[in-house]
């Protein structure tokens, strides 16, 4: 009886302590007491970064709240430093501008620089109006173009979690984290049109520690991307279509560009341009991907849903006697099943320079049924660890796998 009460004393003491910091994690700080006005037409720049603000310093941190309603907003960038852990609480729906956003070179909507522990959540959207902007996105033929903002961006950002919100219609990427680690986003969803242009649903860079899970992602580009400085990334359970797949570059711009150890498993793609995909620019700099797996992946209607590419382009007419210089090995394709609607569901184009090394094809199930006859897999100049079924064999034909 003694060593109980003991016991039930301990945890009221401590029940009494965390309490109060408990309490000041959950306070809110509701941006219609700070001027906010959800109809849709009044701009709320102020308001949020005056809420912001205020939870920022207050000690404990705080949650600043978007009660439902629709809030205008222009962009704007809000810094950290907070006094303790804080949040944006999103129930309704924040609306981008669309005057003249076109016309001037700013790539960021809504930016969050410098904060830790962080927390996005609440059932709400951010629509970036983005059918006003995209016929202005001329980059692919105008090397001098004005960048589009994204919706959503994390800078030196740390210990953040993004979850139970939905992005709609982004004018560029959805959502972009640089120079950011140990970030979770999940149960979110994005949207876009298939022929928006540059709406990656979510862009890595400089990044590190990062899970995406439970994801549904629709979008007229990558519905995940990676650049450069990207390493330790888990993403499961992401269902991508439309889209350009989950892409792991391009790379190669840059001296020393790297992508490392990625586990991308349980996803699913539905008639997207790609399934998944390592790409890299020819010619390039040096860099190096490695430690690469995609594992438990269905296909549904997919153009190329295998495809290692280092020979890309998209935007001129490629030389073929001029290579890529990253360095792409030890990724493994493991258990990928379901149906392309081109004859090459396999597609290993590597460098001839660099060599792609150590990379498994492991229980490959992919049909095509179309009148130039069943799938194929093709390899140039890749060392290919083949296990498991084949369907269709790996590498058949005059390109044959090295090794």
């Amino acid at each position: 009886m003694g060593s109980s009460l003991v016991v039930l004393f301990v945890c009221l003491v401590f029940l009494l302590v965390s309490l109060p910091r408990v309490l000041a994690q959950q306070t809110f700080f509701d941006v219609t007491k700070y001027g906010g006005v959800g109809d849709g037409i009044t701009e709320n720049v102020k308001a949020f970064t005056d809420a912001w603000t205020v939870a920022c310093q207050n000690n404990g941190g705080g949650v600043v709240l978007f009660p439902p309603g629709v809030y205008l907003l222009s962009p704007l960038v809000l810094n950290g430093k907070c006094k303790g852990p804080i949040g944006v609480q999103i129930e309704g729906t924040l609306l981008a501008r669309v005057e003249k956003e076109y016309s001037v070179d700013i790539d960021h909507w809504i930016t969050f620089k410098y904060v830790d522990n962080f927390v996005i959540n609440g059932g709400g959207s951010l629509n970036g109006q983005g059918p006003s902007a995209w016929p202005y996105n001329d980059c692919k033929k105008n090397p001098h173009c004005k960048r589009l903002p994204g919706s959503l961006r994390l800078d030196y950002v740390t210990n953040a979690r993004i979850n139970h919100i939905t992005s709609i219609n982004s004018k560029n990427f959805h959502i972009g984290l640089f120079a950011s680690h140990d970030i979770t986003i999940s149960s979110i969803n994005i949207s876009a049109p298939a022929n928006s242009p540059n709406t990656d649903g979510i862009h890595l860079g400089l990044s590190q520690n990062i899970q995406i899970l439970d994801a549904a992602i629709a979008t007229g580009d990558d519905c995940i991307s990676f650049s450069t400085g990207t390493n330790n990334v888990n993403i499961s359970g992401v269902q991508c279509g439309p889209g350009h797949g989950i892409s792991i570059g391009s790379l190669g711009k840059i001296v020393g560009d790297n992508v490392s150890f990625v586990d991308i498993r349980n996803c699913t793609f539905f008639g997207t341009q790609n399934g998944v995909r390592i790409k890299t620019w020819a010619p390039s700099e040096p860099g190096i991907v490695s430690h690469i797996t995609f594992e438990q992946i269905q296909v549904d209607q997919v153009e190329n849903p295998v495809i290692i590419d280092q020979q890309y382009c998209p935007s001129r007419t490629c030389d073929p006697e001029v290579y890529s210089r990253v360095q792409i090995e030890e990724v493994q394709f493991s258990n990928i099943w379901g149906t392309s609607i081109t004859q090459n569901v396999v597609n290993l184009k590597c460098s001839k320079t660099t060599p792609c090394q150590k990379i498994g094809l492991n229980d490959i199930n992919l049909t095509y049924s179309g009148r130039e006859g069943p799938g194929q897999s093709t390899c140039s100049n890749a060392h290919v660890r083949i296990s498991g079924r084949q369907n269709p064999p790996a590498c058949t034909g005059k390109d044959k796998a090295l090794g």
